[in-house]
C-alpha cells in the first residue's frame, strides 16, 4: 500500500495543524489531561483520513481487450440510456460508479487506445447521486478510441464534497487500459458511456474496483 501523491499537500497542511494544536496544548493547557486527550485524538483522526482518503494500492494492470474495465473504484448507481450531446450525439448506454469517502479515489483508463476528446467543464458540486450532476457539476469528458475503431467516453464528475479533479492526460496521447489517468479528491462518480450493443456484466448497486472490475464487453460481430 502507497500513499498517492495528489495526497502530499493535504497531509503536509494535517501534520502542520496537528503539531501546531499539540504544541499549544502542552504550553498552555499541559494540567488539562482531558483537553489534551481530545486533542491527540482529534489531530490523530484527521491523519489517518487522510492515509485513508489518499491511499493507493497495488494493483495488477491487467490488459483485456475487448472489455471495459471499471475507471473507478465504488458502486454501480446509474445504468440507463441517455442521449449524449457533447461528443457522439447519439444514443448510449451510461453507467455510473459512485465513489464515497471511504473508496480510493484514484481514476483509471478503462480500454487502451488513443485519447480523441478531452475538455473541462466548470460547475456545480451537487451532490454526485443527483440526476444533474453528470451535466451540470464540474466535471471532465474524455473519449478513448481502441485500434479497432470502438470509442468509451468516461466522465470524472465532482460532488459537494470533491472540490478538486485532476487528469494527467491530453488529446492525441495513447493510452493504457487500467493505467492510471487521474484523481477525484475526496469522493465523487465516474460517468461511462458506452455503446449501445455492449455486453453488460455488471448490475446496479454491484461493488466495482477500478482496474479489476469488468463493467462490460464489446459486441465482437
Amino acid at each position: 500500500m502507497k500513499f498517492h501523491k495528489e495526497g502530499i499537500p493535504s497531509l503536509i497542511i494535517v501534520i502542520l495543524f496537528a503539531l501546531i494544536v499539540n504544541i499549544l496544548t502542552y504550553l498552555f493547557l499541559n494540567d488539562y489531561t482531558i483537553i489534551k486527550i481530545i486533542g491527540y485524538i482529534i489531530t490523530s483522526f484527521l491523519f489517518i483520513i487522510i492515509l485513508q482518503f489518499f491511499r493507493n494500492p497495488n494493483r495488477n494492470r491487467i490488459q483485456r481487450d475487448g472489455e471495459i474495465i471499471s475507471p473507478a473504484d465504488g458502486t454501480v448507481v446509474v445504468i440507463e440510456e441517455v442521449e449524449e450531446t457533447e461528443y457522439f450525439n447519439e444514443k448510449r448506454l451510461q453507467v455510473s460508479v459512485f465513489m464515497s469517502p471511504l473508496n480510493v479515489h484514484i481514476n483509471r483508463y478503462p480500454i487502451s487506445g488513443l485519447l480523441k476528446y478531452y475538455k473541462y467543464h466548470p460547475g456545480l458540486y451537487l451532490v454526485a447521486w443527483h440526476p444533474k450532476s453528470s451535466t451540470e457539476n464540474e466535471r471532465t469528458t474524455t473519449v478513448v478510441e481502441d485500434n479497432k475503431g470502438r470509442s468509451v467516453l468516461f466522465r470524472q464528475i465532482a460532488g459537494a464534497l470533491a472540490r478538486r479533479i485532476v487528469f494527467y492526460g491530453k488529446e492525441g496521447d495513447n493510452v493504457s487500459q487500467n493505467e492510471e489517468c487521474g484523481f477525484i479528491k475526496f469522493g465523487s462518480r465516474v460517468d461511462l458511456l458506452l455503446p449501445l450493443d455492449v455486453k453488460l456484466n455488471v448490475k446496479l448497486n454491484e461493488k466495482v474496483k477500478g482496474g479489476i472490475t469488468t463493467i462490460a464487453k464489446f459486441n465482437t460481430h
